[in-house]
């Protein structure tokens, strides 16, 4: 049995790579027989509605003909008949797409082996099956008319939520953190100020800590809600049927620079926390802010509320590094450039 494993860069390329050997394996124990797993990355492009072009991936595979059967882990998240599609198999072409944001974010090694496992099945001629029965017991493989196309689609429930995380986490938000590197010097820049002036040591003892969560809570929901906006990353569904998709989306975009953001936010709070226990004397500031002497958390207190300060004043009117940036930032925007890649080859 020869099989090659298709996967798209970042996320599902590297899932490939963590469990190729052990499928190579499960393959040879469950069906007894010599198996070869062969892997490459490549991106697999869509037509203008978003349907996967299966030409391109035809294309692929023409690539290695020795290959008996071909799974594809995709980067695109698909919904289908209401539900979040997890696998597609194509018994004609011998070809099964897995969507990888549809498996979750925390997706573990043996359920995606379970998923590879049912997809060489449901491919197999009937009557050849693997010795175990490797199928989630969440998931149940229906037919589609009389083309022989299967579906394997999420559960009811648990499906959206695991998809929302799945394209959170192929948006890869801690790694887009960097490219906010502008809005970054800008918010340092204004919160550094805190540090200097005595009256921001006296707001932050004042407020309660509470409230002083409420205010840096209340920054990082503002720089997400501009970043959304200058950058138009926000999207409206252009027909009804395409509701849920696109609701899901947003909802991953927010999430993604929800985490970004946040990540930004700390690791302001952190800089300026160090600068102002350089800076500012502790018998300065208990006379300062009338203590009998100042605490750690008088430090942090001041931190937290520069940082606000900072994100709210400095970074608000900055955006992203580069245009290229913003395109890689969301699924969306992902999917769109591949649809003006395939439209850009027809011209």
């Amino acid at each position: 049995m020869h099989v090659l494993l298709i996967s798209d860069p970042g996320p599902p390329s590297r899932r490939v790579a963590s469990i190729r050997d052990e499928f190579e394996e499960l393959l040879r124990q469950d069906f007894d027989a010599s198996a070869q797993v062969d892997s490459c990355t490549e991106t697999l492009r869509v037509q203008p509605d978003h349907q996967l072009e299966m030409s391109t991936l035809d294309a692929i595979v023409a690539g290695y003909p020795a290959a008996d059967l071909v799974i594809m882990l995709t980067d695109i998240a698909r919904h289908t008949q209401g539900k979040p599609l997890v696998a597609e198999v194509l018994p004609a072409r011998h070809v099964a797409v897995v969507s990888c944001p549809t498996l979750g974010a925390l997706t573990s090694r043996g359920r995606m082996l379970k998923i590879f496992m049912s997809c060489i099945n449901q491919l197999l001629p009937d009557g050849q099956f693997a010795q175990k029965h490797r199928l989630p017991r969440w998931g149940q493989w229906t037919s589609s008319g009389g083309t022989g196309r299967r579906t394997l689609h999420a559960h009811t429930f648990t499906g959206g939520p695991r998809l929302v995380s799945g394209m959170t986490l192929a948006n890869e938000p801690l790694r887009m953190a960097p490219k906010l590197s502008r809005a970054m010097a800008a918010a340092s820049a204004t919160g550094a100020f805190g540090i200097f002036y005595s009256s921001i040591w006296q707001m932050s003892h004042h407020l309660s800590t509470a409230r002083l969560i409420s205010i840096g809570l209340v920054a990082i929901v503002l720089m997400v809600f501009w970043l959304i906006s200058i950058n138009r990353l926000w999207d409206k569904p252009v027909n009804e049927r395409r509701t849920t998709v696109v609701f899901y989306y947003n909802l991953s975009t927010v999430l993604t620079l929800l985490i970004c953001v946040a990540a930004l936010y700390v690791c302001l709070v952190v800089g300026i926390l160090v600068g102002s226990l350089v800076i500012i004397d502790p018998d300065f500031m208990a006379e300062t802010v009338h203590l009998s002497h100042a605490r750690f958390t008088n430090y942090l207190d001041i931190a937290w509320l520069s940082a606000a300060m900072g994100v709210v004043a400095g970074a608000l009117g900055s955006s992203f590094d580069a245009e290229a940036d913003v395109k890689n930032l969301t699924h969306l925007q992902r999917l769109r450039s591949r649809v003006y890649i395939a439209e850009g080859d027809k011209d």
